[in-house]
């Protein structure tokens, strides 16, 4: 028995569990050493009665069980930190929530021990992209307009859809930044 339904993403009762793991599975088979991409997350039904054409193109029909469907935005600008980049975002109505996928290198918590006090970000960057423990990680991070919120980690050494890592608290700053974009 697979824990994989019919189209590929791993079962989850929540939905906006099922979104976040549908979007890390999407950006698995891009590969690792990608941009960060930005999603906005819609209500499927609506997207099916409003955008009919849209949701064909997405390959929604009425057999889509899905009730949150990502919809991958623009490109995020080159050069841009990404902090400064959510903060020129605003959605409108129609959107119930938003993602974000990203990668970092990531210390265990055992490293903050060995960490060198005075650094600058460049070299605080650099310790941690020379630190012997470092792990690359993909974060999908995803808030709705009401708060709720869903996390899921892939590390590139256990890059399998059965050792992806969900919780709503496991990336609370980047959570943060996100639900901002809902605010004003």
């Amino acid at each position: 028995m697979t824990n994989l339904p019919v189209d590929g993403t791993p079962l989850a009762a929540d939905p906006l569990t099922r979104a976040v793991l549908e979007i890390d599975e999407y950006s698995a088979g891009l590969g690792w050493d990608q941009p960060a991409r930005l999603f906005a997350l819609v209500d499927t039904a609506k997207l099916r009665a409003q955008e009919p054409s849209l949701a064909a193109q997405l390959g929604i029909d009425d057999s889509t069980t899905a009730s949150l469907t990502p919809v991958e935005q623009d490109e995020i600008p080159a050069g841009v930190p990404l902090d400064e980049f959510l903060a020129t975002i605003a959605w409108p109505d129609a959107v119930s929530g938003c993602a974000l996928t990203v990668e970092r290198l990531m210390l265990p918590p055992s490293a903050e021990d060995s960490e060198p006090a005075g650094m600058n970000e460049a070299q605080l960057a650099t310790w941690v992209a020379e630190h012997p423990d470092r792990q690359e990680v993909r974060m999908t991070v995803a808030v709705l307009r009401d708060g709720r919120r869903e996390s899921a980690l892939r590390l590139r050494e256990k890059d399998s859809t059965s050792e992806v890592l969900t919780g709503a608290a496991l990336v609370p700053g980047l959570a943060d930044a996100l639900s901002a974009t809902f605010e004003g």
